[in-house]
């Protein structure tokens, strides 16, 4: 039970993907500039990661070592045209939002790495643990530094204003240096918070 936990935990905090690892960081960046795209983005990862996590927990000792990867790519494309296919259906606001980075999560080094890595070398329960780790740690990154960008750049939250009628957001947050910028702070101040507790 307790090895079950550190699995599942492990994603969220401690070996986050983006805020630890600093992996999958091309869509954080750039969809991050509402907290829906955020959660959305995160949400749609979630799937394909449990998805392709349970598919090669299942399938691993029956695929050539030779064509793992060519498989392994194949298991994550599966489910990433079934997650694309469903926003299309009921979100197209979602879908139009994100745009190509839904296709995207193809490549996206967190989901070939947790295939590779933990997936295939571990039963189905654990890789469905370790998959809502990560696939949570990874929407929790993205909701938390689309959250900093949103209410600073654009004065609201999941598109409700905040300041009344007249904002006065900081813009850069809504560009491109605003993600890196936010990315940065958020990442100093958990380390600063974890220094905190080890002293």
């Amino acid at each position: 039970m307790n090895e079950a936990f550190n699995v599942f935990w492990r994603g969220i905090l401690k070996e986050n993907p983006v805020l630890k690892m600093l992996l999958g960081l091309c869509p954080v960046l750039a969809v991050t500039t509402t907290a829906i795209n955020g959660l959305g983005m995160g949400l749609a990862t979630l799937f394909v990661l449990l998805g392709s996590n349970i598919a090669v927990s299942l399938f691993s000792k029956i695929i050539p070592s030779t064509v793992r990867i060519p498989a392994y790519i194949v298991i994550i494309a599966t489910f990433v045209t079934i997650v694309d296919l469903l926003i299309k259906a009921y979100s197209p606001e979602l879908n139009q939002s994100l745009g190509l980075f839904i296709p995207l999560i193809v490549v996206n080094c967190i989901i070939l790495g947790r295939a590779e890595a933990f997936a295939s070398r571990n039963g189905v329960v654990h890789s469905i643990l370790d998959a809502f780790g990560m696939g949570l740690g990874f929407t929790f990154a993205l909701l938390l530094l689309a959250t900093v960008r949103e209410v600073l750049g654009a004065g609201t939250l999941f598109n409700i204003p905040l300041a009344g009628d007249e904002p006065t957001p900081l813009l850069v947050f809504a560009l491109p240096p605003g993600a890196f910028a936010g990315l940065g702070l958020i990442i100093a101040g958990m380390n600063a918070l974890e220094k905190r507790k080890a002293a």
